[in-house]
């Protein structure tokens, strides 16, 4: 395969100079309108019936069937249909630039709006996609107080996102599971350093500034990665403009809640030299911006052996986050157009992203009487790095390729403390008795939530109270002694080298054929849950150890309060605020001779090396489809893709048994292979030049996720039951059956009226399964994920984007974009219980109230998602599920043009300080609920050329 994959570029390098010498009619061009090149035109030839359609670029490539003169028609929404006269020649006919003009029903708004040229793109790309598919153009995103990737694909109909300490950090379509959502690149498979193994990849570090467009598809055709069981989205980046550009922006704002400033700043610049043959285009971001969190944790006894406690309180955590987070990018994108036939291209991409956060966590522990405190210095880092070099070649009238060749490289790491050879997140623990206990435990000797209490006694959700005896009895930093000091260790990362080729034939006018074969290498290493432990002897019993610490003696710095703690929570909890480490004293604290000096001990678990694996994955995928104008009104696409996965993981078994206990580790290798056969079948029908009804069945996969296939395995033969912990590699791929039915009314002045319903059935559901047994007398209990059920899902959407330009005077500057996706669906993880899908949300809701003329735009968006499930306790039941709460977001942005060239614009997020509530079973039985406050910036952009 490799051998086959260096004869790629050969291969390329013939067809091109065959390219060169192929006579052909072909009429190739770009149309244009007042904001650049119109992407999704349609160009016609009404004498033979031949059409075709504008890519992202505004290019287009019509076949003729004779020479002379002929009359094309061009028409684009919102526009004035223009038909010219060409003159077509024997070869490749060069038409230029084809210039629309805004039509009389929309020129007041694209002359002088904000957001109608970007939705225009977006509706015609949208209106002539052979899938099913949503589109945001990159001013669109421009508009919305959208910083990241995820952010911007939030307001998309039918997508989900995740939020992490108040930024979207994920997205998923129709709420299916993150990882059963395809995150492409150009079209390519983005590579994820995932924390927990997932091949879903996290968006936080790409700024939206380097996007172009972003397509999401929610029925893909074959010629699409197949691995989408909720769809694919897809993030362009920005390439060449026809034209000379250069924009820059500046802004600067303000968090409410760590009481601090934010700055960001773009440029993008855009040309094209040697007589329009090399187009360039430069972009780049920065986004700095203090941030904090407060989040109010809970865990439970569920791990008790009496099933009636399982849900009493262990302990109580009010932590305070309280950083920095650093977002830089860079986008290049480059052309060489030899001929109206033939160019090249090259795409670039660097992106880093800076998680700098301190941590400060005031436990309450009932099981232990006592308390704890944390402090830890993270700087999470994340890089995303790219480029890819591609090719178009029309070889004659009937036959065109393309090509690209591809790298992309993620990772995810931690690289503190620096006076420590092993690198990680480092943790101190300090710990502090409460000698007189607690007054509101049940009488079974446990803390609950009183609506769980066997005799009601317990706490009351919403306004904590720990309960001591002696309400004298608090964190005392004097008392605070320091027992444990901990390195988490995380280091991910996955690189991605991909090939792809792909003819298309037009075997007449009214079918066109196309194939192509995609070959991708992964590599990818994990090292998460790995953590080197330090104890203080004192703590451990042994003689002579030197005398715990207590925080007081060690150098400390304020507690940042930045306006009070806990403001979310009734009551005051101003006594949990403890002034903390400084950074330094923590980073001293883990050196040798110092950890030598005060007692500590290094208990590093033996079993660590099972959570550290690397691996190959390769996919070779080949693809046939048509495209058959069955009529004028009628189009039928249908193909195949195939897709063929092998994988080899290597990794550490331990085994531990004996008294004492002792480890014994040991390399293990994994590897398997299977495939993916995916027919796929679309039907579009043109009611009226405005109206489309789609339908398509699809079927897609999703490969089981790395952490799940790990062969790293644990054996603890010292507990009762021997717990064994371990991958699966003989998981098969989830597969779907999809079948949708969608509508599309596209209104005159700028608008679209869409609806429709969507069914999956699923098979080979991948869950994590704990199974208890016995075997020779033994009891056992496994760990391991498993195919464990098929599953469905049904779902409906619907939404409008309507201006309300009837409206007199002032009032016809208002419009409203309404969406509404409804997603039922069932699993069941054993046979006793059903749950719908892990992150599946019930209700998706976006309203925006917009106001857009004479160059004043205002925007109030509102995205809605309801409650849905996280992870699924199979043993213990519905009771024991965690669910991630139903959250309302309400952001606003606006922007005013002070001069032709020159806009400022304001963006605000959160604006009514929505928390995140995670909760088990109950609502009122809170796992965390966070405030993030509210941010925003005020700034502006200058078109310096444009």
């Amino acid at each position: 395969m490799i051998a086959g994959l260096k004869q790629i570029p050969i291969t390329i390098i013939t067809l091109v100079l065959f390219a060169s010498a192929t006579q052909a009619q072909t009429i190739k061009g770009v149309v244009s309108g007042k904001d650049g090149q119109l992407p999704g035109a349609t160009v016609q030839c009404p004498a033979t019936g031949q059409g075709a359609t504008t890519d992202l670029n505004g290019n287009f490539t019509l076949n003729a069937h004779a020479t002379g003169k002929i009359k094309i028609l061009v028409t684009y929404i919102g526009h004035e249909s223009r038909a010219i006269e060409l003159d077509v020649k024997k070869g490749i006919n060069d038409a230029g630039i084809i210039q629309l003009e805004p039509g009389s029903q929309v020129k007041e708004v694209l002359v002088k709006g904000t957001m109608a040229p970007s939705q225009l793109k977006a509706l015609n790309i949208k209106k002539n996609s052979l899938a099913i598919m949503d589109v945001i153009a990159a001013d669109a995103i421009g508009k919305l107080p959208d910083r990241n990737a995820a952010e911007a694909v939030q307001r998309v109909q039918g997508v989900a996102v995740a939020r992490y300490h108040g930024e979207a950090d994920a997205a998923t379509v129709r709420g299916t599971p993150f990882a059963w959502t395809s995150i492409l690149f150009n079209g390519n498979r983005l590579p994820s350093a995932n924390v927990m193994g997932s091949r879903n990849s996290v968006l936080d570090a790409v700024p939206s500034e380097m996007i172009q467009y972003v397509q999401v598809a929610k029925a893909i055709t074959p010629d699409m990665e197949g691995d989408a069981i909720g769809g694919s989205i897809n993030f362009i980046t920005r390439t060449s403009p026809a034209k000379r550009q250069l924009n820059v922006s500046a802004a600067a704002g303000y968090n409410t809640f760590s009481k601090d400033g934010t700055y960001n700043g773009s440029i993008v610049y855009g040309d094209r030299f040697f007589k329009n043959k090399l187009g360039v285009m430069v972009a780049a971001a920065i986004w700095n911006r203090q941030w904090g969190t407060d989040a109010f944790d809970v865990t439970y006894n569920t791990g008790l052996a009496d099933v009636k406690q399982k849900n009493s309180i262990s302990t109580v955590m009010l932590k305070r986050y309280m950083g920095k987070r650093q977002t830089y990018g860079a986008n290049l994108g480059l052309d060489y157009t030899f001929n109206a036939g033939n160019k090249i291209f090259l795409r670039g991409l660097m992106d880093k992203f800076n998680d700098i956060r301190p941590v400060y966590e005031s436990y309450i522990d009932y099981n232990n009487s006592q308390y704890q405190y944390n402090y830890r210095y993270s700087h999470y880092q994340t890089v995303l790095n790219g480029a890819e070099l591609g090719g178009e070649h029309q070889l004659s009238p009937k036959v065109k390729i393309d090509w690209t060749l591809s790298n992309y490289y993620t990772k995810y790491f931690l690289e503190t403390p620096p006076t420590n050879s092993n690198k990680g997140l480092p943790i101190s623990t300090f710990r502090q008795k409460i000698n007189g206990g607690f007054s509101n435990l049940s009488s079974d000797g446990k803390r609950y939530w009183d609506f769980d209490s066997p005799d009601g006694k317990g706490g009351m959700p919403g306004a904590f109270d720990p309960g001591l005896r002696d309400k004298g009895e608090v964190m005392d930093a004097s008392k605070l002694l320091l027992q444990q000091l901990v390195i988490a260790q995380l280091d991910t990362r996955e690189e991605d080298k991909t090939a792809q080729l792909n003819f298309r034939y037009n075997l007449n006018s009214k079918v066109h054929l196309k194939a192509g074969v995609k070959y991708r290498h992964k590599d990818r290493s994990g090292m998460y849950g790995s953590s080197i432990v330090y104890l203080a002897g004192a703590s451990l019993g042994i003689p002579q150890s030197p005398a715990l610490v207590p925080l007081s003696q060690l150098q400390r710095t304020d507690f940042p309060m930045r306006g009070g703690f806990f403001k979310g929570l009734d009551g005051n909890y101003d006594a949990y605020a403890i002034d903390p480490l400084t950074k330094q004293q923590l980073f001293d604290l883990l050196d040798t001779a110092t950890l030598r000096k005060n007692g500590f001990m290094n208990v590093t678990s033996k079993t660590n090396p099972t959570n550290i694996y690397n691996g190959t994955e390769e996919v070779t995928a080949g693809y046939a489809m048509a495209e058959i104008d069955a009529s004028e009104k009628f189009k039928i696409v249908a193909g195949v893709r195939n897709e063929y996965t092998t994988f080899t993981l290597h990794g550490t078994k331990a085994v531990t048994a004996g008294t004492p206990a002792t480890v014994t580790l040991s390399p293990v290798s994994v590897n398997n292979t299977y495939n993916a056969l995916l027919p796929m079948v679309h039907l579009k029908y043109s009611i009226s030049p405005q109206a489309n009804v789609r339908a398509a069945y699809t079927r897609t996969f999703v490969r089981p996720n790395f952490s799940d296939l790990t062969p790293g395995e644990s054996v603890d033969n010292t507990k009762n039951p021997i717990t064994i912990t371990k991958g699966n590699m003989d998981l098969k791929p989830t597969f779907a059956n999809n079948f949708d039915l969608m509508g599309e009314y596209y209104f005159r002045n700028i608008g679209l009226l869409s609806g429709g319903v969507f069914y999956k059935k699923i098979k080979n559901v991948i869950f994590s399964n704990r199974v208890n047994y016995q075997q020779e007398g033994q009891n056992y209990t496994l760990t391991q994920a498993q195919n464990l059920s098929d599953a469905w899902l049904l779902g409906m959407e619907a939404g409008i984007n309507k201006r309300l330009d009837f409206l007199p005077g002032f009032l016809s500057g208002l419009g409203v974009e309404l969406n509404y996706t409804f997603i039922n669906s069932e699993v069941k993880p054993t046979g006793t219980y059903t749950t719908t899908l892990p992150n599946q949300s019930k209700h998706l809701f976006n309203s925006i109230l917009f106001y857009e003329r004479k160059g004043v735009m205002v925007r109030l968006a509102g995205n809605y998602r309801g409650a849905s499930v996280e992870s699924i306790n199979q043993q213990l039941g519905r009771d024991f599920f965690t669910y991630t709460d139903k959250n309302f977001t309400v952001d606003a942005s606006a922007t005013v043009n002070i001069t032709a060239s020159i806009r400022a614009f304001v963006e605000l997020n959160n604006l009514t300080n929505e928390p995140l509530k995670v909760y088990m079973g109950n609502r009122n039985r809170v796992v965390s609920n966070e405030w993030y406050g509210s941010r925003g910036q005020a700034g502006i952009r200058w078109d310096i050329i444009k």
